[in-house]
């Protein structure tokens, strides 16, 4: 995730409701996801105005002390802290579980579905994790600064000459001990239980010999599954976080599944599918 400086000076930021997500794919193997903006409907009554003012401005003073801390913003703990406010500013309740994101004693691939900017918040706020993202993210308000200073590995998804150094900086970060999320969906779907996994980044895990930690994320409103927090299709980031800023009783759920050992024989093809089952297991709903 490059200087601080450099990285507040060099992140656009759309205006109001301008689009930040990716072009249309131009080809098979880029990422697609038949979600749009329409799939992200909430579970319960939005909360009053007063009370959505009030979160904007809790934000507003969370996003604006981190950036100006940037040299705190590469301590382990100091991201989580963060992280956490993000998530308490806007209403967020985090579901942890209790099981941890990273093995003991080894450095540890986590691989989770992706619904949401807040994907990232959440796990950031679970515990620290070097993220693996597609470039787009860098451009992402508020995601993309922090994202920056916390040595997220960017992938041009439209590059696949590219592939093979993102996969082996993973690697290098996996062998020396380092937890590593990303979200190999490739793209966000409105469910937990949609899209299949790439499987290239697999292959840095088992070159490092080190375990993949499925994990599963979904999000909640008073206990009842919710897509409101989704950030899909062609929607500007704006439109989205006012989404979540007015969702009454959100909750975004993590849970970490048994970690999937490599070693000797295992291939990226069966990994990332063990990985996929892992995360889709009891996620009945699908997109729309």
């Amino acid at each position: 995730m490059t200087g601080p400086a450099a990285a507040a000076a060099s992140t656009p930021v759309a205006p109001p409701g301008a689009s930040l997500a990716p072009p249309r794919p131009q080809s098979p193997w880029f990422p697609a996801s038949p979600c749009t903006p329409r799939c992200a409907r909430p579970a319960a009554p939005p909360v009053h105005r007063l009370a959505t003012a009030r979160r904007y401005a809790a934000f507003g003073q969370v996003v604006a002390g981190a950036l100006a801390a940037p040299s705190a913003t590469r301590d382990g703990p100091a991201v989580r802290d963060r992280a956490r406010a993000l998530l308490d500013s806007l209403g967020v309740h985090l579901d942890a579980g209790d099981a941890p994101l990273a093995v003991p004693g080894t450095g540890t691939l986590v691989v989770a579905d992706h619904i949401s900017w807040l994907d990232i918040v959440a796990l950031l706020a679970c515990e620290p994790v070097t993220l693996v993202a597609k470039r787009e993210v860098g451009g992402w308000p508020v995601v993309g600064p922090l994202a920056r200073r916390i040595d997220t590995c960017f992938i041009d998804r439209g590059s696949l000459r590219a592939l093979p150094q993102a996969v082996d900086r993973v690697r290098e970060f996996l062998a020396a001990g380092r937890t590593v999320a990303l979200f190999p969906q490739g793209t966000t779907w409105c469910s937990a239980a949609g899209g299949g996994f790439r499987r290239a980044m697999f292959q840095a895990a088992i070159d490092a010999r080190v375990p993949v930690r499925p994990v599963t994320l979904s999000y909640l409103q008073y206990g009842g599954e919710s897509s409101v927090a989704g950030f899909l299709g062609d929607e500007g980031f704006v439109p989205s976080l006012h989404r979540v800023a007015r969702a009454d009783g959100l909750a975004v759920r993590v849970r970490a599944h048994a970690p999937l050992p490599t070693g000797p024989g295992s291939d990226r093809r069966t990994l990332a599918a063990a990985a996929q089952g892992a995360v889709f297991r009891d996620q009945s709903r699908r997109h729309g």
